[in-house]
């Protein structure tokens, strides 16, 4: 049964790269080296601060997420995520450390995006404009009230990706879309945009009227494109 979940785990992993552009291309490469929390590529990725999965080959067909990683340099230089790699309950806890010749992917699950949009209007015309699976914000909303918190944080947004397979952030800012990379916690990709509304939902886009706030109740208030600014 394990090496059954471990395999079609590893299905999921084989999809293509993603359309060049704003969002950064899937990169397939592995390890040249580890010295403790510090992994060299034997290829780079595209832009620092992307994260990757990396995966070792137990033989008899056997293959596995052991490890995620975030690029630190432009030459391959990366360090290890050690924290909640996927979390899945049917799936086993696995301590294998990461080893030279481990197969890596770069932009892991790159196709999965949230976006944080101020208006539906918005909203809309970001998810028609590229052909990703998109991870409707009503979802991240509850996940938001059912963990008692009031709005988006770096924190809460990397725990929300690794328990639902989310890969990047479309976050719509005041002057500009930015992907946020919620595993490694950096920006790695800005355009401009324009014809935004003056005034955003706080604290995003969503079909509920608010979202509780705290344990306590009460209804989040604050500015949309302040909160999103600090991301």
């Amino acid at each position: 049964m394990r090496k059954v979940a471990l395999i079609s785990l590893l299905s999921s992993l084989l999809t293509g790269p993603l359309l060049a552009g704003f969002f950064p291309q899937t990169v397939h490469t592995s390890v040249r080296s580890v010295s403790g929390e510090n992994i060299q590529l034997n290829r780079a990725f595209p832009i620092t601060g992307m994260s990757g999965a990396v995966i070792h080959d137990y033989g008899n067909s056997l293959k596995a997420i052991t490890s995620r990683i975030a690029q630190t340099s432009g030459n391959g230089a990366s360090k290890l995520i050690s924290e909640y790699i996927i979390e899945h309950e049917a799936l086993p806890s696995i301590k294998t450390s990461v080893q030279k010749g481990d197969k890596v992917i770069g932009g892991y699950l790159y196709k999965n995006v949230l976006v944080l949009a101020p208006d539906a209007d918005t909203y809309a015309k970001v998810t028609k404009s590229y052909s990703k699976t998109w991870i409707h914000p009503d979802l991240f909303a509850l996940y938001l009230s059912v963990e008692g918190e009031s709005k988006p944080t770096k924190e809460n947004l990397s725990h929300f990706a690794k328990k639902y397979q989310v890969g990047l952030v479309y976050i719509v800012r005041k002057d500009a879309a930015v992907l946020l990379d919620p595993i490694s916690g950096k920006i790695i990709a800005k355009k401009s945009v324009s014809n935004l509304p003056a005034k955003g939902q706080f604290p995003f886009y969503m079909h509920f009227e608010k979202l509780e706030s705290g344990w306590f109740g009460g209804s989040a208030s604050g500015n949309y494109y302040n909160m999103v600014g600090a991301l």
